[in-house]
């Protein structure tokens, strides 16, 4: 096996990247939280890519240390990503949205296929359809900020709505679509105000919707659910910005 990858982190989701580019035939060279990346960098030669598959809350602190030599192989598959991430450290990544589940004894769960662009976005997407999970390769930047954007939408949605209601996203959309569409309108006009970009509601609200059709029993809030509706506010103060649904929940579910 001449071909090689460095896997950054092999926790859940590094770990099935992982066995994808295994089966895909590549050696793997993991990096994990006790060891240097630029030793690893210094000792393996070459790397074909160099996958950063840390949680969100430790993306920046990782990026600022990704060493010279593998700026231009790096791919990216956290949540709650966009491009003003990684353009703050003059990087130009392979970005996958990741649509499937992957928990502690448990096998991958696809609820859609996941979108990949990049320089490598080929070899990512064959490595995880080698082990049975859906990939699709995109085809421009704009694409993949509509995905990304996405991704944030479902997320935020289903995480700060289920702080309220909790349940799962078929019951949500069910039962409680009014308010899945209050927070989905807040979360859209923050990923409006950190992009930039006016963005397509309609496509974004129906991309939701058909998610939440892929796996009707996932359920809404997670762990992070708190943190990311408090993450949420932070960003929108930082843009003066008012998310009047955000805001309520956030109130009545503060100590709770």
């Amino acid at each position: 096996m001449s071909k090689s990858v460095v896997v950054i982190g092999l926790g859940e989701m590094g770990s099935v990247f992982a066995r994808g580019f295994l089966r895909s035939g590549y050696t793997v060279h993991p990096v994990t939280r006790d060891m240097s990346m630029q030793q690893v960098a210094d000792e393996v030669d070459d790397p074909e890519l160099v996958l950063l598959a840390v949680a969100e809350a430790d993306l920046h602190s990782q990026l600022a240390r990704i060493p010279e030599a593998w700026k231009d192989r790096l791919v990216l598959l956290q949540n709650e990503l966009l491009p003003r991430d990684w353009q703050q450290y003059k990087l130009t990544p392979t970005v996958i949205s990741v649509w499937f589940e992957k928990k502690k004894g448990m096998d991958s769960k696809v609820i859609i296929p996941s979108p990949v662009y990049g320089k490598h976005a080929q070899q990512v997407a064959d490595a995880l359809e080698s082990i049975g999970i859906a990939a699709r390769v995109l085809d421009s930047d704009a694409e993949l900020l509509h995905e990304l954007v996405l991704k944030n939408v479902y997320i935020l949605t289903t995480n700060i709505a289920g702080l309220e209601v909790g349940g799962n996203v078929g019951q949500l959309w069910e039962d409680n679509r009014a308010l899945a569409k209050f927070v989905a309108g807040d979360v859209i006009k923050l990923q409006e105000a950190l992009t930039g970009e006016v963005l397509d509601h309609v496509g974004l609200i129906d991309g939701m919707v058909k998610a939440f059709e892929g796996d009707p029993e996932h359920m809404c809030m997670g762990r992070s659910a708190p943190a990311r509706l408090q993450r949420a506010l932070v960003l929108a103060a930082g843009e003066d910005l008012s998310l009047t649904t955000l805001e309520r929940i956030a109130a009545e579910t503060n100590g709770k």
